[in-house]
């Protein structure tokens, strides 16, 4: 054997060598108690700094102490045990964003849980972010279509407003907002839902929903469900912000639902006792309104110059018996432009939606909304609460004069025409056409029982008939001379038409 030939070789490999200094900062685990970790020896990680476990675990530093840091983990805790090596990342905590996660399903850190393959990620986003400031952004004036009529005509959202839903249990909070996903198809918005602490038979049902209205193309779901550990219910809605600030980065339009925020501050409460951060009004750390306010203020319109795009926001908080003044709900209602307040008493009475259009309110009001929309719908919100006044003062039995007589008839034609079915959000220049009857007097003479029926038929015979009305919302959001007079000849023929089979 040539021995010079090996003394060559490790001669070169000799020169040929650098050495490469690796510094990791490590620390040890102290205790593990319900996913959360008290670690001792990182002595200048940064707060929300990503640390990683020897199981592989993802964890973020959130309490930086004298002597420890409190760490949450993204994920499971069981196998983590006390002497067990963390090493820190350097890196704030950051999700994977990219084109490709329109459709599907991920989890709080960004990685999919639906069973369709890796998400082909482009970019990283950090999950909190400073909003943008007041000079980047702009008034609020162009429209979101929910597709619901009482939205749409008396509580009009705005792109970029951010617009509470508060009610209490089973008050159709949710379903409000999967109606206003699937009323995006075709208005160029990409739609972004977190689903916080709810169960995984519940997201598979609004899944599936979204799936066969053709909504998942432009939807992505965010789900931190009730099994997981309350980390991820946190971490969740600031996921769910980042995504929807790459598509706004691109000056798109999003639609961001948090469903719903109350779960949000409990998984915070829990995270914040567990890492003995001092308790305040009910149990809620000082910093619960930061919490919800530095997630909010993440959504707004912003002008071309710096990018363009909006993020409209679409919280929800659940109620305990309708008490609006508890903690949690004052606070988000201060820092929304407005909320949507649904009434127990109002849904088994069967007005569903069940806005209780009195307590709701967009601060935003008739500037999101279409010229025509708001010259049919400008005195209903009036008109209906007058009618809540007379129908409570009517029910004495008094005899009453024939204006509030006729008065009483409108308003219950009102109720019925803002009652909508669950699932089926109805074109903004359908609304127009309903409320333009309805405001006109057409409707007065319909039997209440048969105002539904009446809607439905009326909107299928004007799309055929009043071809240049509908022309005309659709091109420039108002009607002409032409157009209305077009459209009042096709009501009342089919008016006098429908009265003829009653």
């Amino acid at each position: 054997m040539n021995t010079s030939h090996i003394v060559e070789n490790l001669k070169k490999e000799i020169d040929n060598f650098k050495a490469q200094i690796k510094v990791e900062k490590t620390g040890k685990v102290m205790e593990v108690f319900d996913g959360i970790v008290k670690v001792s020896g990182l002595s200048d990680i940064k707060s929300s700094e990503m640390v990683t476990f020897k199981n592989g675990e993802t964890g973020v530093a959130l309490n930086l102490e004298d002597d420890a840091v409190g760490v949450i983990v993204l994920g499971d805790f069981s196998k983590i045990k006390e002497g067990d090596e963390v090493l820190s990342t350097g890196k704030i905590l950051e999700i994977p964003v990219s084109d490709s996660i329109l459709g599907r399903v991920v989890n709080a850190i960004g990685a999919p849980i639906d069973g369709k393959g890796v998400i082909k990620a482009g970019k990283t986003y950090p999950i909190e972010k400073v909003a943008p400031g007041v000079i980047t952004r702009l008034s609020v004036s162009e429209p979101v279509a929910t597709g619901i009529k009482v939205i749409d005509a008396i509580i009009p959202v705005g792109r970029g407003q951010r617009e509470l839903i508060i009610g209490d249990r089973q008050t159709g909070k949710t379903a409000l907002v999967i109606d206003s996903i699937l009323n995006q198809k075709g208005q160029k918005m990409i739609c972004v839902y977190v689903s916080i602490g709810q169960k995984d038979s519940k997201l598979r049902k609004l899944q599936a929903r979204l799936e066969n209205g053709g909504a998942m193309d432009y939807t992505v779901i965010v789900n931190a469900s009730a099994s997981e550990a309350a980390a991820m219910s946190y971490i969740a809605p600031y996921a769910g912000v980042s995504i929807a600030e790459y598509f706004m980065d691109q000056g798109k339009d999003v639609l961001i639902i948090y469903d719903d925020l109350s779960k949000h501050a409990v998984a915070y409460r829990e995270i914040s006792l567990l890492l003995r951060r001092p308790p305040g009004r009910e149990a809620y750390p000082g910093d619960v309104f930061y919490l919800h306010s530095r997630l909010l203020e993440r959504a707004c319109r912003r002008s071309e110059k710096y990018g363009g795009g909006s993020i409209t926001a679409f919280p929800i908080i659940e109620t305990q018996a309708g008490d609006i003044s508890a903690y949690i709900p004052t606070n988000v209602i201060s820092i929304t432009d407005g909320q949507i307040f649904l009434e127990t008493d109002l849904f088994y009475k069967g007005i569903r939606p069940a806005v209780n259009v009195g307590s709701s309110v967009s601060r935003v009001g008739s500037s999101a909304q279409i010229k025509a929309m708001k010259k049919v719908a400008g005195t209903l919100k009036l008109d209906l609460a007058q009618f809540r006044e007379l129908e409570a003062f009517a029910q004495f039995g008094s005899d009453l004069d024939d204006a509030t007589k006729r008065q009483l008839e409108r308003g219950k034609r009102a109720v019925e025409v803002l009652k909508q079915l669950q699932y089926s959000p109805i074109k903004m220049e359908n609304q127009v056409v309903v409320f333009y009857a309805l405001v006109k007097s057409f409707m007065d003479d319909i039997p209440v029982e048969k105002i539904k029926e009446f809607e439905q038929g009326l909107i299928e015979y004007s799309e055929r008939q009043a071809k240049v009305f509908y022309k005309e919302i659709i091109e420039k959001k108002m009607w002409t001379d032409k157009g209305e007079e077009e459209l009042k000849k096709v009501i009342a023929e089919f008016k006098n038409n429908f009265l003829a089979q009653v």
